[in-house]
């Protein structure tokens, strides 16, 4: 599982796709059809001297419509299954392989407690930003991370891939280690 080849271009491709996933992509502008007004002919066709026009709605005038305007659409893009896993497998190895990826115990937090979880990452002494990957369970893991600063606290069925490659340090419960393998194989 932690000694998975690296192949960037499957990594590469689903970070892409979960990032275009995020768009919204409801940005639109109005063309010359749906710009009010403008239905009669601003001037004759011949013997003004201007150039010929049918609606003062057209994308030269002010006021007019976008001559190719964006639309609401979808960026999804589809990746494979074993595509995605692939990815995934590849992304924790290499943080494994760096020395990057730690295991934190499901015991150790009897209670919420910021100050124990800020000396456990001081001790550990990785880079931020950090991944810290628990279950909903687990809510004594979450509350105590989750306001340090430079810390990002997912659940296992919530991370992702571009996740994983933007944290320069994953941080994982023992549950949710295999929960995360179990996703990957």
């Amino acid at each position: 599982m932690f000694a998975v080849e690296l192949k960037p271009h499957l990594v590469h491709e689903t970070v892409r796709a979960e990032l275009n996933a995020r768009r919204a992509g409801t940005h639109a502008a109005k063309s010359r059809g749906f710009v009010a007004g403008g239905r009669a002919k601003p001037w004759r066709q011949k013997g003004t001297g201007r150039a010929r026009a049918g609606t003062i709605r057209a994308p030269q005038f002010t006021g007019g419509g976008v001559a190719f305007p964006p639309t609401p659409r979808s960026y999804d893009v589809k990746v494979n299954k074993k595509v995605r896993r692939a990815a995934l497998r590849a992304a924790l190895s290499a943080h494994a392989g760096s020395g990057t990826l730690g295991v934190v115990p499901d015991d150790v937090f009897e209670a919420p407690s910021t100050r124990t979880a800020a000396d456990l990452l001081s001790s550990w002494g990785n880079d931020y930003p950090l991944l810290v990957v628990a279950e909903t369970e687990q809510e004594n893991v979450v509350k105590s991370f989750r306001n340090l600063p430079g810390v990002y606290v997912v659940t296992s069925a919530e991370t992702e891939v571009a996740e994983l490659v933007w944290a320069r340090s994953v941080l994982a419960t023992e549950t949710a280690l295999q929960q995360l393998e179990g996703r990957a194989k």
